[in-house]
Formats: C-alpha cells, sequence, structure tokens
C-alpha cells in the first residue's frame, strides 16, 4: 500500500479540522493546495490518522527527533500481554500540529508549529443498550458538513459543508411539492463569470423572522440568502476567512469576525459594512450580540471586547484567559457573558467589573463550545437557576449552575471529543455530538441519558428545532441526521 503527497496533506488537513483548528486548517490548506485535489472528503472516515498511524506503529516503533525546531516526538508502544494483542498508543507528549497566524509586511500567513495532545481514547467503545433514536439521514454534501441551524419558525433545516456549498432541507410534513433540498452554491466572480469558491462553508444562521439565512465561508465572504435558496446580498470586506457571524434579533444587523483579526457590522437590508472594529490582534474566533447595537468578540490573542455600534473603541475589555478563546455567549438577559477557551476553563463576565465573576475549572482538555440553558416564557421552570453547558476535547460535557459557580453534572458516555451541545426550547433537555459518532439526549435536571443516536460520521454540530421534537446533526461524512423525538 502506498500514499501520496496529496493524500497525506489531507489526512493532516482533516485531522487539523477535526481536533477544531480551523484556523490551522484554513492555512495548512491553502499552503498545501488542498481544494486542487480530488480526494472525496466524505471517503474519508473521522481519526483516519490516528487509525493509520495506529496501524503502521503495530510494525514500526519510531523515535523521531526534528532537529531544526529542536522539538521531539516521542512514540511509546505498549505490547499488552492479554489475549487480544491490542497495540496501545498512550502516549505521545508533543502531539499534533497546530498553526498560529502570524502576518507582518508580507501578506502571506506565515505559521508557527506547535503541538497539542491527542486523543486520549483511540478506540470508540460500543454503545450501550439504549434505545437509538428514528433518524432520517440526508445526504447530499460531497464532503464535511461542519455546522446545521433550524429556521426558527418552521422545520428548514440549514446545513454547511466543505463542498463550499449550504443546503436547505424541507422537513416540513405534509409539504408538497419542490426538492426536498435546496443548493446555495457559494461562487466569486472570476473572468466575468461566477466559479465555485472552493471555500469552506462554516457558519451560518437565520434571522429571527426565518426569511432569511446568513452564511460565512473562508472565501472571505458572507451571503445573505431567502428561505428559498436564493442569494440577496453579498458581504465583501473581510481579508481572509470567516470564522462566524450572527443576525441580531431586530434583523437589521449581521455580526461577522474574521480571520483578519476584525469584526464587521454590516447592514442587512443594504449589503453595505456600517462598522469595522479592528481591536484584535490576532484572528476573531467568536461574537454575540447583547443587544441589537452591542456585542462580544473573543479571539486567539486571548482577549474578550465589549464594543457597540458607533463607538471608537470597546465598551470593556475582558482578560484573564490564558489561551485562545473559543467561543462566547451572553446569557439569555444579556447580562453575563461566558466565555471558553483552550485554556481549560470557563469564565463568566458581568460589565460590573473587570475581573470574572467566576473561574470554572474542571474539565481536562481544551473546551470547544458553550451555551446557555433559555430562560422566560419557553422554559420548563423560570425560576430554576440558570444552567450552562460546556463541550470538551476531554469527551466530557458538564452542566454548571452559573449562580453558585458549581458543576452540578459531568456527562460522561461520549468516547471522543464533544464538539456540540444544545438545550431544547424548554430547556429540560440537552442534546450533544461527538466525534464518536454519537448524538445524546440528557435529562438536565438528573443528569440521565436520555436517548442516543450513532450516525456514520463524527458528530461536528448538533440543533433543536422551535417546537422541539427534532434535533438535527451534522457530520463528518457529508450526511445530515434528522432525530425524530416523538418516534
Amino acid at each position: 500500500m502506498s500514499i501520496t503527497s496529496d493524500e497525506v496533506n489531507f489526512l493532516v488537513y482533516r485531522y487539523l479540522q477535526e481536533s477544531g483548528f480551523s484556523h490551522s486548517a484554513f492555512t495548512f490548506g491553502i499552503e498545501s493546495h488542498i481544494s486542487q485535489s480530488n480526494i472525496n472528503g466524505t471517503l474519508v472516515p473521522p481519526a483516519a490518522l490516528i487509525s493509520i498511524l495506529q496501524k503502521g506503529l503495530q510494525y514500526v516503533e519510531a523515535e523521531i527527533s526534528i532537529n531544526e525546531v529542536n522539538i521531539f516526538i516521542f512514540i511509546i508502544i505498549n505490547h499488552p500481554s492479554d489475549s487480544s494483542q491490542v497495540l496501545q498508543l498512550f502516549d505521545l507528549s508533543a502531539s499534533v500540529h497546530k498553526f498560529t497566524f502570524q502576518q507582518d509586511n508580507d501578506p502571506k500567513h506565515t505559521a508557527r508549529v506547535a503541538y497539542r495532545q491527542l486523543y486520549n481514547h483511540l478506540e470508540v467503545m460500543e454503545m450501550d443498550d439504549e434505545v437509538q433514536i428514528p433518524a432520517t439521514v440526508l445526504r447530499g454534501h460531497e464532503s464535511e458538513v461542519f455546522i446545521c441551524a433550524w429556521n426558527p419558525v418552521t422545520d428548514l433545516l440549514a446545513s454547511g459543508s466543505g463542498d463550499s456549498t449550504a443546503r436547505i432541507w424541507n422537513l416540513i410534513e405534509n409539504s408538497s411539492g419542490g426538492s426536498s433540498q435546496l443548493v446555495l452554491r457559494h461562487c466569486i466572480r472570476e473572468g466575468g463569470q461566477d466559479v465555485p469558491s472552493n471555500k469552506d462553508v462554516t457558519s451560518l444562521d437565520w434571522n429571527s423572522d426565518g426569511t432569511l439565512l446568513a452564511t460565512g465561508s473562508y472565501d472571505g465572504f458572507a451571503r445573505i440568502w431567502t428561505k428559498d435558496g436564493n442569494l440577496s446580498s453579498t458581504l465583501g470586506q473581510h481579508k481572509g476567512p470567516i470564522f462566524a457571524l450572527k443576525w441580531n434579533k431586530k434583523g437589521n444587523s449581521i455580526l461577522s469576525a474574521g480571520v483578519d483579526k476584525t469584526t464587521i457590522i454590516w447592514d442587512a437590508q443594504t449589503g453595505e459594512a456600517k462598522q469595522q472594529f479592528p481591536f484584535h490582534s490576532a484572528p476573531a474566533l467568536d461574537v454575540d450580540w447583547q443587544n441589537n447595537s452591542t456585542f462580544a468578540s473573543c479571539s486567539t490573542d486571548m482577549c474578550i471586547h465589549v464594543c457597540r455600534l458607533g463607538s471608537e473603541r470597546p465598551l470593556k475589555t475582558f482578560q484573564g484567559h490564558t489561551n485562545e478563546v473559543n467561543a462566547i455567549k451572553w446569557d439569555p438577559s444579556g447580562m453575563l457573558l461566558a466565555s471558553c477557551s483552550d485554556d481549560m476553563t470557563l469564565k463568566i463576565w458581568s460589565m460590573k467589573q473587570d475581573a470574572c465573576v467566576h473561574n470554572l475549572e474542571a474539565h481536562n482538555k481544551e473546551i470547544y463550545t458553550i451555551k446557555w440553558s433559555p430562560t422566560g416564557s419557553g422554559s420548563s421552570n423560570p425560576n430554576a437557576n440558570m444552567l450552562l453547558a460546556s463541550a470538551s476535547f476531554d469527551s466530557t460535557v458538564r452542566l454548571w449552575d452559573v449562580e453558585r459557580g458549581i458543576c452540578v453534572h459531568t456527562l460522561t458516555k461520549h468516547q471522543e471529543p464533544v464538539y456540540s451541545v444544545a438545550f431544547s426550547p424548554d430547556g429540560k433537555f440537552l442534546a450533544s455530538g461527538s466525534f464518536d459518532k454519537c448524538v445524546h439526549i440528557w435529562d438536565t435536571l438528573s443528569g440521565a441519558l436520555v436517548n442516543s443516536y450513532r450516525g456514520t460520521g463524527g458528530i461536528f454540530e448538533v440543533c433543536w428545532n422551535s417546537v422541539g421534537d427534532k434535533v438535527g446533526a451534522s457530520a463528518s461524512d457529508g450526511s445530515v441526521c434528522v432525530l425524530d423525538l416523538r418516534k
């Protein structure tokens, strides 16, 4: 068996994506010309690089010294004495490449190689005897599906993929006519004609009335589409990939965050940039609105800025994380801001003080994302303490009582990094998706596992529909799954 350099590059590119290093994957993909290869990403299974390494290590004992950068990778192989003779790779002390964007007078981005710890669990354990949820598997994407989101009004599910398309899937019961999927092709203008951008669609968000869908792409453009799949506007001012974008509640503005270290508020009607905020010193990874004109942003520079439309400086800057900040979320009241980081901590911030209100430490690997439980009329118990859910590369989900600053449940059924969590609209349940190919549904009060589903690819994103009877999940093998909880 032989392997080409294109295949090696693709395996490394996929590994970076699976490990959550999205901007690193982009840099590596550009320099290795991933978009020009003819590899079908849907045929490459999750953790393929790790699997190949494991099989190779059955025959080769390796100690690799990289003298040029004075980094050593020690590969320790243990041959168990039990009958299964399972070869275990249990420590890669220097582990995986991670690239951090740097930019100087040369317009080309350079990358610094760092090393991160590989997955502790390299084998996916068999599912327990939980009841499997019936699922509809939607196929059509030709590469990984990074994100999905339900229309807030009706059962239309949007998905974004590495195949440079977003899709809108019609799950409305008894709907008549039309195609089951609308393909939203992301093109750029070259030589007077539209050609596919060949860049990943990695962020999308519906406006509050469900009439428009915004998408963000690695091609540097944000786009607004009608729910019928027609392109309404193209928003072009970022110089490089867009990592996150969000509508404000009013629906008149879109907020985006980019690798160019800036955030932009766009006029949704005209497609013009209202204001660009150049305050971060490194790529901006996430944004979230506090209200219709004020927002927070976070970055690989470890800082969080709170900014307002019309203000020339941040209203507040929160510092305290010791590694890049992956995600931020305002609580439903807009009073508290939660952040999670590669430093393995969650922090809760208030505009009333500079230091964090709570520093929540319990995870032992990077925390990829966070979500607040819903409150008010839509939740099952408006008087209950606010819950915050965190998803980590340590394969666990944790539920936190933010008022008391304590972890109330640790959810441990996943066997691989957990990429996504989502509360049901009534707050009674939490869905989690992991690269072990499983979606789990948990009872938020007891922390008990209620239902499970095993898909065919690693799960990047989970989301609930507005009624709370369906969960959407997007996967690394190009599939989109819809779990019907009524059945």
